[in-house]
């Protein structure tokens, strides 16, 4: 029901008014001479696919669409060939669905397509495309960002489904605003979902005198029993879960970050989970538990290697190991004040006896003293430029480990970290 009810307009996409109004350019293709390539991101059942096509019948291309956990690059240029022999006066779309499942290397091949001006290529993806794609694609395509669908414009979708449902059966639905509410609000954003559950309510019920009359919630209240929120019950949107995920680790909180892992594994992310878990246990633990790096490694391993539904498991590992650690964000800001310096202007050039020269053609014959020839593998000896001798980037914070390291520099330099 899904399929057969996919707008054909962009006048019948449901939500999305950021980009559906008269001033964006999306709006306006049809007056373009060409058209750019272009990356659609969203939720699912936000209508990637169906702005795609839209698009293609707009612009009077020829459309082909291929989907990146099955396809590779030999059948992009299969699609191209094929389009080679038909008359495509106006061009051609490849629509490349879940592009995020191609590896660096594939995306890399899609540059040539682009640059030559063969195809228009549209790509779709569930997950940030300045994480997941290749800056190089990026660079040479327009962003499209679609949201969440509210509740009142699922409304929208949902009514109009009725009427397609009325006309392919011949009869009269009446379905009651309860009804509606219920489906919006289990639809959580996601059209599709919404129209899938009309139409399982609908074979549910029996026509009478052909007409089918929508107004118990009972054969809702049994799906909403194995129904999961895409992304949130309110309509939060994708990378506001994720922020809440990472957020939950980095605050130490074991059972929101565990509850949030949840609501991701239940719409079969994994790479954004192992992303946010990699990312967090090296800004928020850091130093505080360093050997956790490689344990988090192996489990997000794991993980992308079973898949689901068994990743859920060591990625629980994963995120309560990370949760319960203690914490400390050192290492990002001693990294993040080195930049900032950096790009400030304190650019200075590398100490004489620490470039890769002969000793005998330094200028000031200062010497590299080599550490191991000295008692406890250390000896005095300035290794920043000499406008930065006093600077400090480095700020052991209260652990563990950083206490037992600032202790061994001490001892070492007789100075404070």
């Amino acid at each position: 029901m899904a399929e057969i009810s996919r707008p054909t307009s962009l006048d019948q996409i449901v939500g999305q008014k950021h980009i559906l109004n008269e001033s964006h350019w999306i709006t306006n293709l049809s007056k373009f001479e060409s058209v750019p390539n272009i990356i659609i991101y969203g939720p699912p059942g936000t209508g990637k696919t169906t702005l795609a096509k839209i698009i293609s019948q707009q612009t009077n291309k020829k459309f082909f669409k291929l989907n990146a956990t099955s396809s590779s690059i030999a059948d992009i240029k299969e699609a191209i060939q094929v389009s080679c022999t038909l008359e495509n006066s106006s061009g051609v779309i490849i629509y490349l669905d879940e592009i995020q499942y191609f590896n660096k290397k594939q995306q890399q091949s899609l540059l040539e397509f682009m640059e030559n001006g063969q195809v228009t290529l549209i790509a779709s993806t569930t997950e940030n495309p300045y994480f997941s794609i290749y800056p190089a694609i990026l660079s040479r395509s327009q962003i499209v960002e679609l949201k969440p669908v509210e509740k009142c414009e699922i409304k929208r979708a949902l009514l109009r489904a009725c009427k397609i449902l009325e006309t392919k059966n011949n009869l009269k639905i009446s379905i009651s605003e309860e009804v509606l509410q219920k489906i919006a609000t289990l639809s959580s954003g996601d059209v599709r979902k919404a129209i899938n559950t009309l139409e399982i309510c609908f074979l549910n019920e029996k026509a009478i005198e052909n007409k089918i009359i929508l107004s118990s919630i009972k054969t809702l209240k049994s799906l909403e029993e194995n129904s999961f929120l895409s992304y949130s019950k309110d309509g939060d949107d994708h990378f506001n879960l994720l922020s809440a995920f990472q957020k939950s680790l980095r605050g130490s909180d074991p059972d929101a970050s565990i509850y949030y892992l949840a609501r991701l594994l239940q719409v079969g992310e994994i790479n954004s989970i192992c992303r946010r878990l990699l990312i967090c246990t090296c800004e928020d633990v850091g130093l505080a538990n360093p050997q956790i790096i490689n344990t988090v490694k192996s489990l997000t391993d794991i993980a992308a290697q079973v898949g689901l539904p068994e990743a859920r498991i060591p990625l629980a590992n994963a995120v309560l190991l990370v949760a319960l650690s203690p914490k400390s964000n050192s290492t990002y800001n001693a990294i993040n004040d080195a930049l900032n310096d950096l790009k400030n202007g304190l650019v200075f050039p590398v100490p004489e006896h620490l470039r890769n020269v002969k000793p005998s053609s330094l200028k000031n014959h200062t010497k590299y003293l080599y550490p191991h020839d000295y008692s406890e593998n250390w000896v005095k000896q300035d290794y920043l430029p000499s406008e930065l001798t006093s600077k400090k980037y480095y700020h052991p914070q209260n652990n563990k480990y950083e206490s037992a390291f600032a202790n061994y520099w001490e001892n070492k330099t007789h100075k404070k970290l």
